[in-house]
């Protein structure tokens, strides 16, 4: 189970766009700074498919500037 967090760069004055849109996204959580122009985006898909799909997502969100992985994890399901 992948997950993955990232720090979200807006495009100026696009940050509430870019909250909804992300927030839009059953696999993501995303938290705002109070005080700065980023976002705190974690995600968690069930398998690499999954997260290939999600980057494909994430990609297509015209208000992302700059997405920055922080920390990546996968952790193996027990079957």
């Amino acid at each position: 189970m992948p997950i993955k967090s990232y720090l979200a760069h807006p495009h100026n004055g696009k940050k509430n766009e870019l909250i909804e849109a992300l927030s839009a996204i059953d696999q993501c959580e995303v938290v705002a700074a109070q005080n700065k122009e980023v976002l705190v985006l974690v995600t968690e898909t069930e398998n690499m498919t999954e997260e290939d799909m999600l980057k494909e997502k994430l990609e297509t969100i015209d208000s992302l500037k700059l997405l920055a992985l922080v920390s990546g994890f996968n952790t193996p399901q027990n079957n």
